[in-house]
């Protein structure tokens, strides 16, 4: 059981203020019953609870692929920049998303939001180990050893002792890179240890996790309950086609 304006401002219908004055103005219904009180009680499972006729439909956990766009911070609010969650419709302003790691402002690809703190951190714990794949596009001379020093493990020049990686030249100024590690700035500071400036960078998996192509800048859609369970994955999708074995 959760209170009414609990359950209407996690479905996105406004602030606590708000509500109660929706439910004051007879806007609500509970079991087809116009309700005024917004401290009400409610089984969110079992209960019809509308709004002007609008049915409310009440999730606990979502799960959410996000393909971010160049510019916005991988944050639930930031006084400077726009955030992943601000690009999200308003019924989700109030189920108390976040990003699941971060993406630097200007790395676009594949994020995923949710409300679901255990989830997130299965995916995100370090003893993990699990793959995530950038395409970098760079500016310099790649060099011929390039696949080595990253199998290596690159020491950063703030002294940061990076696991394995795995880079593969892909294109003229590209680079395809698995790591399994998410520092701060690590893709771009590792790129940087062997010479080479990332001009671009996109972020196509987690895991067995692949970035949707349907998805524009910007655009997201939930997670199928079979593709919640790739991110936990500890091998990526593209290690047979590259032969990526860390």
């Amino acid at each position: 059981m959760m209170r009414l304006d609990k359950l209407l401002g996690h479905t996105g219908w406004g602030t606590r203020k708000e509500l109660k004055e929706l439910c004051k103005g007879g806007h609500v219904t509970v079991n087809g019953t116009v309700c005024r009180d917004s401290s009400r009680k409610v089984d969110p499972f079992a209960d019809a609870v509308a709004v002007d006729g609008e049915a409310v439909v009440y999730e606990e956990h979502i799960y959410l692929m996000l393909n971010k766009p160049a510019g916005v911070v991988s944050a639930t609010e930031d006084n400077l920049s726009p955030t992943v969650i601000g690009l999200l419709p308003q019924k989700y302003q109030g189920a108390g998303l976040f990003p699941v790691g971060r993406l630097d402002k200007d790395t676009t690809g594949l994020l995923l939001i949710t409300n679901d703190g255990v989830w997130a951190h299965g995916i995100t714990a370090p003893k993990k180990h699990t793959d995530k794949v950038y395409e970098a596009v760079v500016a310099g001379t790649i060099p011929d050893d390039v696949g080595e020093r990253f199998a290596s493990g690159l020491v950063l020049a703030d002294g940061l002792h990076c696991l394995p990686a795995r880079a593969e030249q892909t294109g003229e100024d590209r680079l395809t890179i698995v790591v399994q590690e998410g520092k701060f700035h690590q893709v771009k500071r590792m790129c940087a240890a062997v010479g080479l400036r990332v001009t671009k960078l996109q972020r196509r998996s987690i895991g067995a996790l692949v970035l949707d192509e349907a998805l524009q800048p910007g655009d997201f859609r939930p997670l199928t309950e079979a593709e919640r369970e790739l991110p936990f994955s500890s091998k990526n999708p593209f290690q047979q086609e590259k032969n990526m074995v860390l």
